[in-house]
């Protein structure tokens, strides 16, 4: 399954530290001129090194098309993209290939394919991100030429967390700072706890919120292919993603009906909602409020502290890690999320377009 999509579909492919990082993007409609600096702007926001609370591993991350596009637009035909990896540190992974990681893929891909690439973890790295950025950003500018935005944010690291809805804040603040959080204040609180984590070989994870705007009503299916499933499916498949609630999420068990219906009301000839704890999807379908939704992140698993484990006989061994690690994934993540949801909505919207 390394295809992603129904009708706007994204085929990745490579490894941390093979040759580079790349994909297929089939089902991209015709004749749409791309922003090329925007999609590499989308690919700067996730890469590594760019602050010291990522891991410092130096990659431009540019990409380079081959296919699927002239003279600056698409031409409906497959676009094939790669992105070079520059600066491995293989030699970093050397014991690595001996044993198992603790919370890792090590364990799991061994079972399921009889051998693993233990260098940087191989196709279950992050890295293998870099092609959803790129096919998220296609799809980003292609939503925003139809009056649809995506935006994430972190909305919480460890104890460190936002209390109020992404109403409350100003969405444009959230690029301007380094945990790409729009409350300055909670950012840095945020940014010295990742410090103070890093500072003892430790990691922490967070929330990260996820806000779509201008979706028409409309969008997915009311039995399987629910749009909020699909949402769900598209952040668990992202690396160490461990929960997802859109709307209200679990908040919703609190409630009452009589305090939780989104009451219908005639907004000047319109059909408006007065709440929108629903997160703007009804039935698996959306109405037409804005679909927020928060996404929950482990800890990363690669600790610079030495664990137990055991080796690929069994035995007990203890690992100490080596390598170029985030302590934290949200920063580099925020990205990643729009990414998927944009795949998620442009797809949709297509699948709704095909049946008029």
């Amino acid at each position: 399954m390394n295809t992603f999509g129904t009708l706007f579909r994204l085929t990745s492919f490579g490894e941390s530290h093979g040759p580079g990082i790349g994909g297929v993007i089939d089902g991209c409609p015709a004749g749409f001129a791309l922003d090329f600096e925007a999609i590499q702007r989308e690919l700067n926001r996730r890469k590594p090194g760019q602050s010291r609370l990522t891991t410092p591993r130096k990659e431009d991350d540019e990409v380079q098309f081959l296919s699927g596009i002239y003279e600056g637009k698409t031409t409906g035909t497959p676009i094939g993209f790669i992105v070079w990896n520059r600066n491995q540190h293989s030699a970093d992974y050397t014991e690595i290939g001996k044993v198992y990681r603790p919370s890792h893929a090590d364990f799991t891909y061994e079972m399921k394919y009889g051998i693993r690439d233990p260098r940087g973890g191989g196709r279950s790295s992050a890295r293998e991100t870099i092609s959803r950025c790129v096919a998220g950003a296609i799809a980003k500018q292609i939503l925003e030429a139809k009056g649809i935005n995506v935006f994430a944010y972190t909305s919480q690291v460890g104890n460190i967390r936002l209390e109020g809805s992404y109403k409350d804040y100003d969405l444009s603040q959230i690029e301007k700072n380094a945990v790409r959080c729009p409350d300055a204040q909670k950012a840095a609180e945020m940014e010295s706890l990742i410090l103070q984590v890093k500072g003892e070989g430790d990691t922490i994870g967070g929330v990260i919120t996820g806000v779509i705007t201008g979706v028409p009503a409309g969008l997915g299916e009311p039995v399987f292919g629910k749009l909020h499933a699909a949402l769900g499916s598209a952040m668990l498949s992202i690396n160490a993603v461990k929960g997802f609630e859109y709307g209200d999420g679990f908040e919703s068990a609190l409630y009452r009906g009589s305090e939780h219906n989104d009451i219908f009301f005639n907004d000047n000839g319109k059909i408006n909602v007065r709440t929108n704890h629903s997160g703007g999807i009804q039935g698996g379908i959306s109405n037409g409020q804005d679909i927020y939704f928060r996404v929950a992140f482990k800890s990363v698993a690669t600790i610079l502290r030495e664990q137990e484990t055991v080796d690929r006989e069994g035995n007990d061994t203890i690992l100490k890690a080596r390598g170029r690690h985030d302590p934290c994934v949200l920063p580099r993540a925020v990205p990643i999320v729009e990414s998927m949801a944009s795949l998620v909505i442009l797809d949709y919207w297509l699948q709704q377009e095909a049946k008029k």
